[in-house]
């Protein structure tokens, strides 16, 4: 059913049917908008792979940040999550991760928390949650090829299917297209140009792989085991998630000069030389279900559309197209969701036909993806052989302060607080600088001793051996 709409009336086209598409044409409805949206693929009806989205075998984490405004713009869409299998895991309560500074304690309170579940589960829920909406039509096989213009005022999207040229008239044309994005090059054909481009490349290629879990459809935690970057050596990372169907997806990760490779017979043994091997012993108990996929898209990238002398009305950028992050950091789909926010809460008290209305609304949105990329770049950076980063005094003197925080929320709750409401996009990364009692937790440090190795709860262990007794070894500690 449609939510009742504001008195506001135009016509809006998004490029894009990706994740970032749907949940900025839901934002742009519920303003009392039409929105016609240009896919190039033909998407499924099913929680399945598409063509365009090949990072979508690779871990996903949607941050209580991205959830709480995906909630906002798509009531309910939580409960389908989980009724479809997803998990709502707790933070800290519901991770066992190893940070350079030591073992995380698993708090009893809840701070935050994160979803799990499989890319396509994720985009076909909210797929159709946006498509059931009266005034939104998804054009599938349309590639868009341009834009009709002016350097002040864009009025028209060109898109191409089976060979004939459309033209879909708009008040509002929003690029949704993701890393692929042609924007700047649409913006050079209509006159503007100048268009500063950020990027950090850490050189990071990832390998992920689906495994049956031997805990079976049990909760079972997010097992974390991060890089460490002060080492002077390649950075190598590992996730394990819980996803539908009593599923395992496990990422791993390594910088330029240790990268995984898609050989199947060396993914556990590329587990093993992490910085603790759990990963790789969770694994051994746990049957392959997929073969290993690899990408090597993860440079941070960010274009400052905000900073430009020029921009048209009628024109937004938003997700991907306005920044990528290295998805080792699980940031991309929570970016995209609060951006969605903010445009809709903009469009909610602004006429998006009064010139400057478009410029307001992009220098809002980019909010968030300042936080993401600050979060990004700051760790990748300190990797040795970066590309487009060379960490001065400043940096230096940000990343020993965030190791001294991140020691203490080893075993300070309050100081394990501060630190995943950033992480999970709830909190300015400003915030553990400028809060006394933060930086004051920073300062004395941790209040309980570190633990020793990672901690199962009684009941996981009890899982976990239940399925792997039969092959007569015993379960990781």
């Amino acid at each position: 059913m449609n939510q009742s709409h504001p008195s506001q009336h135009f016509h809006a086209v998004v490029i894009g049917g990706g994740l970032a598409g749907m949940l900025a044409a839901a934002a742009i409805e519920s303003t009392g908008a039409s929105v016609d949206i240009l896919e190039g693929d033909t998407l499924p009806d099913i929680p399945a792979p598409r063509k365009g989205l090949p990072q979508a075998r690779h871990a996903h984490v949607l941050m209580s940040g991205g959830a709480n405004a995906m909630e906002q713009l798509l009531p309910g869409l939580t409960s389908r999550l989980l009724a479809a299998g997803a998990r709502r895991i707790s933070l800290p309560t519901g991770m066992v991760g190893f940070a350079p500074e030591g073992w995380y304690r698993r708090w009893k309170e809840e701070s935050q928390y994160v979803i799990t579940c499989s890319r396509d589960l994720l985009d076909h829920t909210v797929r159709a949650a946006v498509l059931r909406r009266e005034h939104i039509t998804l054009h599938g096989g349309h590639r868009a090829t341009g834009l009709n213009g002016s350097r002040t005022k864009v009025t028209a999207a060109q898109s191409v299917k089976d060979g004939v040229t459309h033209t879909w008239a708009a008040d509002l044309i929003i690029d949704a297209t993701g890393r692929g994005t042609r924007l700047p090059a649409w913006l050079t054909e209509l006159g503007i140009t100048g268009l500063d481009e950020l990027r950090v490349d850490s050189g990071l290629a990832y390998a992920s792989r689906i495994f049956r879990s031997p805990a079976g459809d049990a909760d079972w935690p997010i097992v974390n085991i991060q890089a460490d970057s002060r080492l002077g050596i390649p950075g190598r990372a590992g996730t394990l998630l819980p996803i539908e169907d009593g599923r395992w997806l496990a990422s791993l990760s390594g910088t330029r000069g240790g990268q995984p490779t898609s050989d199947p017979d060396h993914f556990t043994a590329f587990a093993r030389t992490l910085r603790h091997p759990l990963i790789a012993e969770l694994l051994e108990h746990a049957e392959p279900l997929s073969d290993v996929s690899i990408n090597r898209s993860t440079v941070n990238a960010r274009r400052l559309y905000e900073k430009l002398a020029v921009w048209p009305d009628g024109l937004l950028a938003i997700g991907d197209a306005v920044a990528t992050y290295n998805p080792v950091y699980g940031h991309g789909m929570s970016v995209a969701a609060q951006q969605s926010l903010i445009l809709r809460d903009e469009l909610a008290r602004r006429d998006i036909r009064t010139p400057g209305t478009t410029r307001s609304v992009h220098r809002a949105a980019a909010r968030p993806a300042n936080v993401a990329w600050t979060l990004a770049t700051g760790q990748d950076i300190h990797y040795p052989d970066v590309q487009g980063g060379n960490p001065g005094l400043a940096d230096r003197i940000v990343q020993a302060y965030a190791s001294r925080l991140a020691y203490a929320a080893c075993g300070r709750q309050d100081a394990a607080e501060a630190l995943t409401e950033v992480m999970t996009l709830n909190a300015d990364p400003m915030s553990l600088f400028l809060n006394t009692r933060t930086v004051w937790a920073a300062i004395r440090g941790p209040l309980r001793p570190p633990q020793n190795g990672p901690k199962f709860t009684a009941e996981e262990r009890r899982h976990l051996a239940a399925r792997t007794a039969t092959d007569g070894t015993e379960p990781p500690a």
